[in-house]
């Protein structure tokens, strides 16, 4: 698709250059339809790679946001799962050049780039190109400041650690984070990763705004702490979900019907039949997953339960764990599907708990939507996403035990677990319930008229307009 076409004149020209994976796309997007929602002048170009416009290009969008691509920055995005490492250095270093050149072709003067902060080069491209840069973080502030104050770390001796002996100590000297457990902080992939992770906040300083999908409330003193920190505006536009798309529709609206299976939307269909809060909405995530054995582990447990379940099952060893594959609906106990809309099924209101890999995004959807969460974190920032849920928000609690290494969760254990969690009787699910109630509250007051994102919101994009020139001519 060619973003070089003909628009009216005196429009803003902004362009989004997300990350090039699923969980920095979707926020980034997200984002972009709420800013071309408020200003129709306003002009979207959506550079993505030529693999990603395959995967998202047919997807509804307003019409004044439109995609420009770049070549994939290796033969197939989704090998990155195998080297991890080797992507996340071929987009260091093989996206800038395309995109220049991409840049000089649209027929339109940018006005401004909304990039992914984990974008290294962009903040510097933006300064010699004389275009202002919103670096948008797609993990919580609280991670940012973890690793955007990492030299306090190791000058404390906090790192490099070996968890297994020293996971309990006290973290209580990083800006506006509650003391955290060293078994609580990011799990680190590589040293490699944490060096270009550390490189592009780094880089931060060099752009001229600072966005987070969280929610101010969430977040409040590590937040206050950065816009004390940096000279430029920090943002809080969360949660960047889409959820415009349910805010004005019933969740079950589809009543059920005897070809259950033949419907697109026949999972929301099964959950009608459902008692309410019944279900556990398992999702272990759409990249790094669990080992096999655990992956065993978690599926007998929550089968052995007796609980209700609707199970996301992506590969094909976790397919074969269920007896029929995807779509089985034979077992009125649970349903497996290879995909859902999960804002939708978090939204149903059969739907009481939901086991999470504490990836950032699902995490603001279940507590936009106020579903206590069931954690299960495996690398990155899902380790502190799963502190701030079971020990800071309380709205939730954890299977893993903080012992700050690997090991294999029993199918006894989970199934336990599970019927605990999921028994909305007790006192502890009671006052979960209750403290996820209030904070989907604040989280919805945010998006409204007079809230805290909405208005950061409007001041970002007029902030961004009073900086926009007349378009160039080809």
């Amino acid at each position: 698709m060619d973003p070089a076409r003909t628009e009216p004149t005196n429009i803003c020209h902004v362009v989004a250059l997300p990350y090039p994976g699923r969980g920095h796309i979707n926020p980034m997007m997200n984002l972009s339809k709420l800013i071309a929602s408020r200003q129709p002048e306003i002009l979207i170009t959506f550079v993505v790679t030529e693999e990603w416009l395959g995967f998202i290009g047919s997807e509804p969008k307003p019409d004044n946001i439109r995609f420009g691509t770049i070549p994939n920055v290796i033969p197939s995005e989704l090998g990155r799962a195998k080297d991890f490492s080797g992507f996340v250095e071929a987009v260091s270093t093989k996206t800038e050049a395309p995109f220049e050149e991409l840049l000089d072709r649209l027929e339109y003067q940018v006005t401004a780039i909304v990039t992914d902060t984990y974008l290294v080069w962009v903040p510097g491209f933006g300064n010699r190109r004389n275009i202002p840069v919103a670096s948008l973080f797609t993990m919580s502030a609280s991670v940012f400041s973890i690793l955007h104050h990492f030299h306090l770390l190791e000058k404390n001796g906090h790192f490099p650690v070996e968890l297994s002996e020293r996971g309990q100590e006290i973290v209580d000297y990083i800006p506006g984070l509650p003391p955290t457990r060293l078994a609580n902080l990011p799990k680190i992939s590589s040293k490699q990763d944490l060096h270009r992770a550390l490189e592009c906040l780094g880089e931060v300083s060099k752009a001229q705004y600072l966005l987070f999908t969280s929610v101010y409330e969430l977040e409040a003193q590590v937040i206050d702490s950065l816009q004390a920190k940096f000279p430029f505006p920090v943002y809080a536009i969360g949660p960047a979900i889409p959820y415009f798309q349910v805010l004005n529709q019933s969740a079950s609206a589809v009543s059920t019907t005897t070809s259950l299976i033949n419907s697109p939307n026949y999972y929301l269909q099964w959950l009608d039949s459902q008692p309410a809060s019944s279900v556990l909405y398992v999702s272990l995530g759409s990249f790094l997953s669990v080992s096999s054995n655990q992956t065993d582990e978690i599926v007998a447990g929550v089968k052995n339960s007796g609980v209700r379940f609707l199970f996301v099952a992506r590969g094909e060893h976790l397919t074969n764990l269920f007896k029929d594959g995807c779509g089985d609906i034979d077992d009125q106990l649970g349903m497996v599907v290879p995909w859902c809309d999960q804002l939708r099924v978090l939204s149903h209101s059969s739907v009481g708990g939901f086991w999470t890999h504490c990836g950032f995004n699902s995490t603001l959807e279940a507590l936009f939507v106020g579903v206590p969460m069931l954690t299960f974190p495996i690398i990155w920032d899902q380790v502190p996403n799963s502190k701030q849920i079971a020990e800071d928000w309380k709205v939730g609690c954890k299977v893993k035990r903080d012992t700050g290494s690997d090991y294999l969760v029993s199918r006894e254990e989970i199934s336990e677990q599970v019927k605990r969690f999921m028994d909305s009787d007790s006192d502890d699910k009671k006052e979960m319930k209750k403290r996820a109630r209030k904070i989907q509250e604040f989280c919805q007051v945010a998006i409204s008229e007079g809230g805290s994102s909405n208005t950061n919101l409007d001041v970002f994009v007029k902030d961004i307009i009073s900086k926009s020139h007349s378009y160039k001519s080809t």
